[in-house]
């Protein structure tokens, strides 16, 4: 029997320096850890202070998850739940509309692709944030990672919003150009891809409100390089939106007004993870028959630990080995909140 190699906990200002490294390896295009020292822990403190809330309702809440190798200690990567979005700062993008064209006179019909700004999704919960260092990239960790989002908001789902979106990086070329950016929103901002996409990070977004498009923008009269990407993720992203769609998400006809990715949403108790987790009580067992991989977690937000881990269900009771009690600081008969992976 494997003990679980890795912990998903709460992140907070202890973490600073391990954010740091991950800072670095993670490079420009990751925005959520594009934050100088200051506001990165700025960032840990605001995780911890969410964490620590009893509200019983959703607020401004931002919850930052560390992914722990139990082994090391080490910061092995992130991923984040934000309560809502859009109120500060705003949350803007493009929807996508098709306008048919037509004429009798020339018997001609035609679809164009019409991009318009909005803030539709100001309001909603967004998961986000996910980041495991390369070395750590095996064994099924990421996906478990991007499940475990949906165990927090399964532990208490009144903590969020009705619905859930994703933003997913698009297409940027390895020199850092953004073929969108560059036919589209250059031209209103004055200013690099690289800088726009930092400014975004750490700042209000008010200069997103003064600057982007009041009016309609034909796709058709982009060139074809930013044609190509609109509503495209990065090719690093293929795997994030594969799980996204298994848990539920969709694309919504929305894209990002900077590279032109694509926006995911889903209602959240039509989350997979979510729907399927239960909560029964644990036992650790010396011999575990019949087990399947599971996510185990503490089924409250305050005290939240989850780990990745096999277990067998028997009579309403979640057997595992002792090592996951450990991760999890809890005692045998504790109530836990548990996902089985019955496709395995």
């Amino acid at each position: 029997m494997s003990a679980p190699a890795y912990v998903m906990r709460a992140a907070g200002p202890a973490d600073l320096e391990g954010f740091k490294q991950l800072r670095e390896i993670a490079g420009a295009g990751f925005t959520s850890l594009m934050l100088d020292d200051k506001a990165m822990a700025a960032k840990l403190a605001l995780s911890e202070q969410s964490f620590a809330s009893t509200a019983t309702s959703v607020g401004s809440e931002r919850y930052f998850i560390a992914l722990e190798h139990i082994a090391t200690g080490t910061l092995a990567g992130c991923c984040g739940v934000k309560a809502t979005i859009g109120e500060t700062p705003p949350f803007f993008n493009f929807r996508m509309f098709t306008e048919a064209q037509s004429s009798a006179a020339v018997n001609r019909r035609f679809d164009m692709r019409v991009l318009i700004g909005v803030n539709d999704f100001t309001g909603c919960s967004e998961v986000g944030s996910l980041f495991v260092r390369p070395e750590h990239r095996n064994g099924g960790i990421g996906r478990a990672l991007a499940q475990n989002r949906y165990m927090l908001m399964a532990t208490q789902p009144q903590r969020f919003r009705s619905q859930v979106v994703s933003e997913l990086r698009g297409v940027v070329y390895p020199d850092g150009t953004s073929p969108f950016w560059e036919a589209v929103g250059r031209h209103f901002f004055k200013m690099d891809f690289a800088e726009a996409d930092k400014l975004s990070a750490i700042t209000d977004n008010q200069f997103i409100l003064d600057l982007m498009p009041q009016h309609a923008i034909y796709v058709d009269l982009l060139p074809q390089s930013a044609r190509d990407v609109v509503g495209a993720c990065h090719k690093d992203g293929e795997g994030a939106q594969r799980l996204l769609e298994w848990e539920g998400f969709a694309f919504s006809n929305v894209v990002d007004i900077f590279d032109g990715g694509p926006l995911m949403s889903v209602q959240r108790d039509h989350i997979r993870t979510l729907r399927e987790s239960r909560r029964l009580r644990i036992e650790p067992v010396t011999e575990l028959a019949n087990a399947k991989r599971a996510l185990i977690a503490v089924p409250n937000i305050q005290n939240y630990r989850c780990v990745s881990a096999h277990a067998a269900i028997a009579n309403g009771v979640a057997q595992v080995d002792s090592a996951v009690l450990a991760a999890l600081k809890l005692d045998a008969g504790a109530e836990v909140l548990i996902w089985v992976d019955n496709a395995h």
